[in-house]
């Protein structure tokens, strides 16, 4: 049985503030999967499949180390880096799925929890249109709310200078989910973006509800991310110039 994974249907949103306003919204469906239940996902849904291709699956080789060796390794691997030495850990992780082999995740969550599923952690897991991919990683306490911050230390928007800071403040999955990241620079705001959902059971039906009300999804978000580029082109706005190649870049944070 499926206990403690879930489907979430909800809408991304951006806004930009300066130097020129621009917004966009769509709708987009996520998955929170508990590492522990791929396996009995993947026998319980006929569409979907794990570490192989079906109309939805899910590929260990699209997160953390992205070489296919085990993410929960990697994750207590990391852990110990945070000085967190609990071997007795579950893993959440908030992601799109592929779709027909697809997917490209702007932000994906971990969410770690004690053996007592008290939240420990929470790795922000990001990636760019370049292939890249940083991972920061925060000490979390159990609030329904978690709100961290960092530096930027990655270049995700060519039209972002690398100058900026990151607010994050998530909602604990529950019955709802909520991301939100506002982007300041030393002059102010500068960008919101969210995504939130709220929550289905994962089983064989839902998910095909969601993928028919967002067929090609991941297809779509790849789409969308340059459409919108183009658009702030169009508007004038400067091009930041990508100065250094990384390939999976880990930064322990603070707060």
């Amino acid at each position: 049985m499926i206990k403690n994974s879930l489907i979430y249907n909800g809408k991304v949103i951006h806004k930009r503030f300066k130097p020129k306003e621009h917004y966009f919204k769509y709708n987009v469906f996520s998955l929170l999967i508990d590492l522990d239940e791929l396996d009995i996902i993947q026998n319980k849904i006929k569409i979907f499949s794990y570490n192989k291709f079906n109309i939805i699956s899910f590929f260990d080789k699209d997160h953390g180390p992205r070489d296919g060796t085990s993410i929960r390794q990697w994750i207590s691997k990391n852990l110990k880096d945070l000085g967190i030495h609990d071997n007795k850990i579950k893993i959440k992780l908030l992601c799109y799925p592929r779709i027909f082999g697809y997917v490209f995740n702007p932000l994906s969550v971990f969410f770690i929890y004690d053996k007592n599923l008290k939240l420990i952690s929470i790795f922000y897991e990001v990636k760019n249109t370049f292939g890249e991919q940083h991972t920061y990683l925060f000490k979390a306490s159990d609030d329904k709310t978690i709100k961290n911050n960092c530096s930027k230390k990655f270049h995700v928007s060519p039209f972002i200078e690398m100058e900026c800071n990151y607010y994050f403040r998530v909602l604990k999955p529950s019955d709802k989910m909520s991301v939100i990241i506002d982007q300041s620079d030393n002059n102010g705001k500068l960008l919101y973006a969210s995504q939130d959902g709220v929550a289905k059971e994962l089983n064989q039906k839902n998910l095909i509800i969601s993928y028919i009300c967002h067929p090609l999804m991941t297809f779509k978000i790849i789409a969308a991310i340059h459409f919108e580029a183009f658009k702030l082109w169009l508007k004038g706005i400067k091009f930041v110039k990508k100065k250094f190649k990384i390939s999976n870049n880990i930064s322990i944070e603070e707060k």
